[in-house]
């Protein structure tokens, strides 16, 4: 079986206005497999961010190999690697980032019309993905009709609604209360009993908890890779 993640020797360096290159990342190695819940962990400036940005394709590797889904990043160009990313990955972030003009529904299809999907199709998986997320009464009303957390119920139904091979959540609880945060995670082990490969951001432990592994970062280095403990 493919894994999903396959990092091999990863490097990322960032070049200054000064012409001083600082190096962000420094030999990466991360294998996530088919059905893994991971999280990663890092105090600020550990990287955590940077690597996120690199497992979901909106940046590249100053140096090394990324295999995602067995696919080599380095050999698309950006349009192909836009295709690929839309067909593999569902983005969740902490700031919901929906359009806030459009309904719930439209918010879910977003993916499907970027993905060529004819529209029946869109609203029945976006109809689908909102129900299981426990929000079907609210297909018609715009995202500032809802709370926080219902804002992020649909954002992961929009993750869903693509049927990627994984998800990446950046800080997907980091603008909820504590009670909130817990429904979300919850909802996010479930979908990883039905299979999803999920990988998760998170600076706060009893979010991190909820996962099977723990990754840790610190100077631009994974220092742990094991099971949570």
């Amino acid at each position: 079986m493919t894994d999903v993640i396959a990092m091999q020797d990863i490097c990322k360096d960032y070049t200054l206005g000064s012409g001083v290159t600082t190096p962000v990342l420094k030999s990466i190695n991360l294998i996530v497999e088919p059905g893994e819940f991971v999280a990663i962990m890092g105090s600020s400036g550990s990287g955590k961010s940077t690597l996120m940005n690199l497992l979901g394709t909106l940046d590249r590797p100053t140096s090394g190999l990324y295999l995602l889904d067995g696919e080599d990043i380095n050999e698309y160009d950006d349009a192909a690697l836009a295709h690929l990313r839309n067909q593999t990955i569902g983005f969740v972030f902490q700031g919901f980032n929906l359009l806030p003009r459009r309904s719930i529904v439209d918010n879910i299809a977003l993916p499907l019309f970027y993905g060529g999907e004819e529209r029946k199709e869109r609203v029945r998986r976006a109809e689908h993905y909102l129900n299981q997320v426990g929000l079907s009464s609210h297909r018609n009303y715009l995202p500032g009709q809802l709370s926080g957390g219902q804002q992020q119920r649909i954002a992961i139904a929009r993750a869903l609604a693509g049927e990627p091979t994984l998800i990446l959540a950046d800080e997907p609880t980091g603008n909820l209360d504590s009670h909130t945060s817990k429904e979300i995670m919850e909802i996010f082990s479930a979908l990883n009993k039905e299979g999803i490969t999920i990988v998760l951001v998170t600076h706060e432990m009893d979010i991190a908890c909820c996962a099977k592994r723990l990754v840790q970062l610190k100077d631009g280095k994974i220092v742990y890779d094991g099971p949570m403990y």
